[in-house]
């Protein structure tokens, strides 16, 4: 048998990033069918995004206290199997229970803790990992949930075009197999430690009291918040720009964004070794206030579109690129800071869109008032980046 090296790990992390994609972008496509075969709400539909969201930021949390603990192979291969197993009860418990929505809730339930888990442990396993040049393969980990994403809708829409979206169920089993065959994977891989247990990590008082943490937190949530501050409306820019209804809408906008997204991370795991992530992310943040202001002001529907493509492209490095910026500067900090930052980050995915909701509604609905407030997410995340410049490029900052 063949023996496995570090090699084997990161691509294993590249599929755990399809699996989290699969994770939280297979089920909206189902709401329509689940609302009319199951009688089910749309309010009561729509929540489960909610829930799954909002058990991974509780996993997050809860993770930074166990994971250490229970160690990363058997937490990453739980992490697998919650998602097949969530995946299993998707297909059987509607039909089982008295009350669908409960049945499609407990899946959701189940396979969120293994997506919030995996947001966690995959990024630490793959920069533990001895290679040289650590920000080349975390920007290229992150564009593999962006291939993820478009590959599931792409998948699943002609899956559905040939076969009917009533048997979407054999389409839950068989995109089951993937996190099946890599949580197999996992027990086989080697798994490296973040933090050499000589040195030790630091502990969650001595990270919460570091002044750099709080600035890579901002950092992570301006992150996320500009990523979903214009991804959960690339639907409606992709209807108006192109003149389609709101079903090609819904897959062409996002695909669009996504497709830009990951182009940027593999753009720059291409380019890593001459662009520092700092100066990349500085670059990226000034793109995205250029195409929010684009968005929110052009006349033009098309050009808005083409606006959130820019978005998309510019927002994609700012996640892992801070992930890579926290491993330099404090090298210590472990799992329980790659956990707190993830929270960061999906606080930041929730918050932007709320933010660019309330100030739409404060201004009669005006999407574009939301969407040009929202340069206040790029703009913070360069003075995050100006209050590191220092740190970056001195010594890993330490208690």
């Amino acid at each position: 048998m063949k023996e496995l090296n570090y090699s084997h790990t990161i691509k294993a992390c590249f599929t755990g990033y399809i699996v989290q994609a699969v994770v939280n972008n297979f089920i909206p496509l189902l709401f329509v069918y689940f609302h009319t075969h199951y009688d089910i709400p749309m309010g009561s539909i729509t929540f489960l995004v909610t829930a799954n969201f909002g058990i991974q930021l509780l996993v997050d949390l809860l993770s930074a206290g166990f994971v250490d603990k229970i160690g990363y192979r058997l937490s990453i291969v739980a992490a697998h199997f919650c998602v097949v197993a969530g995946f299993v009860l998707l297909v059987i418990l509607p039909d089982l229970t008295s009350n669908p929505f409960m049945g499609i809730m407990a899946a959701v339930t189940v396979y969120a803790i293994g997506g919030g888990l995996l947001e966690v442990i995959v990024s630490p396993v793959v920069e533990a990992c001895p290679t040289d040049n650590k920000e080349s393969v975390m920007s290229l980990l992150h564009s593999f949930y962006c291939w993820g994403h478009v590959a599931v809708v792409a998948v699943s829409t002609v899956y559905f075009a040939l076969f009917g979206i009533e048997r979407w169920k054999a389409l839950a089993l068989i995109l089951a197999i993937i996190p099946l065959a890599n949580g197999i994977m996992f027990t086989r891989v080697p798994i490296y430690k973040l933090v050499d247990d000589a040195d030790g990590g630091l502990g969650l008082k001595q990270i919460l009291s570091t002044g750099v943490f709080w600035v890579l937190v901002l950092m992570m949530a301006c992150a996320g918040a500009s990523e979903q501050a214009v991804s959960q409306w690339s639907s409606a820019f992709a209807e108006a720009g192109l003149g389609v209804d709101k079903t090609l809408g819904d897959l062409a906008g996002p695909m669009f964004f996504a497709v830009m997204m990951g182009a940027s991370r593999v753009f720059y795991s291409r380019k890593a070794d001459r662009i520092k992530p700092e100066v990349f992310m500085g670059i990226s943040a000034v793109l995205c206030i250029a195409s929010y202001l684009l968005i929110s002001l052009s006349p033009l529907p098309v050009l808005s579109l083409a606006s959130c493509g820019i978005c998309g492209f510019s927002v994609g490095v700012m996640w892992p690129g801070t992930f890579s910026i926290a491993s330099a500067v404090m090298r210590k900090g472990g799992t329980m800071m790659f956990a707190f930052l993830a929270l960061a980050g999906d606080l930041g995915c929730s918050g932007g869109p709320t933010f660019v909701g309330w100030i739409s509604g404060k201004n009669s609905d005006s999407l574009s008032s939301g969407i040009l407030a929202a340069v206040v997410f790029p703009v913070f995340m360069i003075a995050g980046l100006a209050a590191l410049r220092k740190k970056i490029a001195g010594k890993p900052s330490e208690p």
